[in-house]
This record gives C-alpha cells, sequence and structure tokens, in this order.
C-alpha cells in the first residue's frame, strides 16, 4: 500500500487509471489501527485490479485537506475513480466484509 502525503495525492489518486482505494486513517484511531491487516490482506487480493493507499490524517498541515475531502471522522475508506471520490464507507460500516464489498462494486 502506498503511504499518501499532500505531495503525492495526485499522482497516486488523481492521476491513476485504475480505481483507488483511500484507507484515511489517525494514529490515535485503534480502530483504524485493527482495520489495517486486513486492508492490507485485501490489498495483496485486488492489487492489480485496484491501486490501494493510506492517508495518515494525523501528518502536519493536513487538516484542511481533509476536510476539503469531508473526511470528518474515522476510519473512513473511500474509493476514487479518476481523481473523484465515487463512494465511501465510515466509522461502523468498515468491516473487512464491507470494505471488500466496497472493493467488488468498483473493481
Amino acid at each position: 500500500m502506498i503511504e499518501l502525503t499532500l505531495e503525492n495525492f495526485d499522482q497516486e489518486v488523481v492521476e491513476q487509471d485504475k480505481p483507488v482505494l483511500i484507507d484515511w486513517w489517525g494514529e490515535s484511531c485503534e480502530n483504524c489501527i485493527a482495520l489495517m491487516p486486513a486492508v492490507e490482506e485485501l490489498s495483496e487480493k485486488y492489487g492489480e485490479q485496484m491501486h490501494f493507499t493510506k492517508f495518515n490524517t494525523s501528518q502536519k498541515g493536513v487538516r484542511r485537506f481533509c476536510i476539503k475531502h469531508r473526511i470528518m471522522g474515522l476510519p473512513v475508506m473511500s474509493i476514487y475513480i479518476k481523481g473523484e471520490k465515487v463512494e465511501e464507507l465510515g466509522k461502523d460500516d468498515c468491516t473487512k466484509e464491507n470494505i471488500e464489498a466496497l472493493i467488488q462494486r468498483h473493481i
């Protein structure tokens, strides 16, 4: 999985030909950290069909960026196609099964 930053976001999300999954997470979000192994496993399973990335919302200077992308709580899994957010799962809906169904809808 690619670790996103403000510097590589356009290259890794906007300019991708494949659909992109972004795992929005934070260092103090226990649910986010608990989900990581499941998302890594899905990345290995579907990595040929979808570009898997993660964005640490705890990075310095990203608050406005996260608000711009409507990330108000964590965890959030978003699907972007050609730079546009097309669907996302938030908080209680972020289970391995729901994330896999989200991926399958967009590959």
